[in-house]
């Protein structure tokens, strides 16, 4: 099994508890070769673009964007990812760090659904890139707007002049989309969603493709520089010149689901409380003392 660690947080006790359960059964971790010094000396260290090739399956531990990088890392030979939640709000993850034992162990006997996930297959400026959630072109801070046109299938289609044009997947759609004002569109759905942040002129609301149509960004003259994001994840410098063409990649990749129905209905809360305009602490204020007062615990070691 391969390690895929959230780049900041303390994963110490979760790697520990599934440290513990590969020892008693047998199995082999690895971690790449960057995140050796976070974890014990027992899990082997490999480098970063043979960890997915290596694994039966990779544990990503942290968040959303942990997940993203684990799909992403497995887009060539796609490898079942299940997701253990060190995040905030975490959409794509479904374990809790107290369920790993019994999750490892129905991951072990093929006790599990998978969920398949499409990305979308990028050119950019002839380099190739792959987002599971969305593609961003976005304005430099302070350089004023970007000036973006768009053809599908080769046929120019407008322009826009915006903050942003955000093209999404559907579980992307959640993310920059769903931000920028754009639609939620079911995981069940084969989609592309186009949405511009903050229009000034040109297209000024969603778009949404079918995933057989080929999009083309690009750069207009006039263009303030505009940076390049794939998962929230800054891929090229700031330009002031290029296109990106984008197309829909089905079934690039697979996500461990224990229990599908409780899956979505956590989801649908968590959407619920992201329209809420209350902080963290404020919503925390709003449950029953004796529920304020209880902590998840991780469970001891074995």
């Amino acid at each position: 099994m391969g390690l895929v660690l959230h780049p900041t947080r303390d994963v110490t006790e979760v790697v520990g508890i599934i440290e513990r359960w590969a020892k008693r059964h047998h199995k082999t971790l690895m971690v790449r070769e960057e995140d050796q010094h976070r974890v014990s000396s027992c899990i082997v260290p490999v480098p970063e673009s043979e960890v997915a090739s290596r694994a039966d399956a990779l544990i990503s531990i942290g968040g959303d964007g942990t997940m993203l990088g684990a799909l992403r890392s497995a887009v060539l030979d796609p490898k079942p990812v299940l997701g253990v939640h060190l995040g905030r709000v975490g959409f794509l993850v479904e374990i809790e760090p107290p369920e790993l034992p019994e999750a490892l162990s129905r991951l072990l006997s093929k006790e599990f659904t998978i969920e398949s996930h499409a990305c979308l297959a990028c050119d950019v400026c002839g380099d190739d890139v792959v987002a599971f959630n969305d593609i961003a072109l976005v304005r430099q801070p302070g350089s004023g707007f970007i000036n973006v046109t768009l053809a599908i299938d080769g046929q120019q289609y407008g322009y826009y002049r915006c903050d942003a044009v955000v093209v999404s997947t559907p579980i992307g759609s959640t993310a920059y989309s769903y931000a920028a004002g754009g639609p939620l569109i079911s995981p069940a759905a084969d989609s592309v969603v186009i949405t511009p942040s903050a229009p000034m002129a040109g297209i000024s609301r969603s778009v949404v493709l079918s995933p057989d149509e080929k999009i083309r960004l690009e750069l207009e003259p006039e263009s303030s520089p505009v940076v390049v994001e794939m998962d929230g994840v800054v891929f090229r410098d700031p330009a002031t010149e290029g296109g990106v063409d984008i197309s829909y990649r089905r079934n690039a990749g697979l996500v461990v689901r224990f229990d599908p129905l409780r899956y979505q209905e956590r989801n649908q809360l968590k959407m619920t409380l992201l329209d809420l305009p209350f902080l963290p602490d404020q919503l925390r204020e709003l449950l029953p003392e004796e529920l304020r007062r209880t902590k998840p615990e991780l469970p001891p070691p074995c």
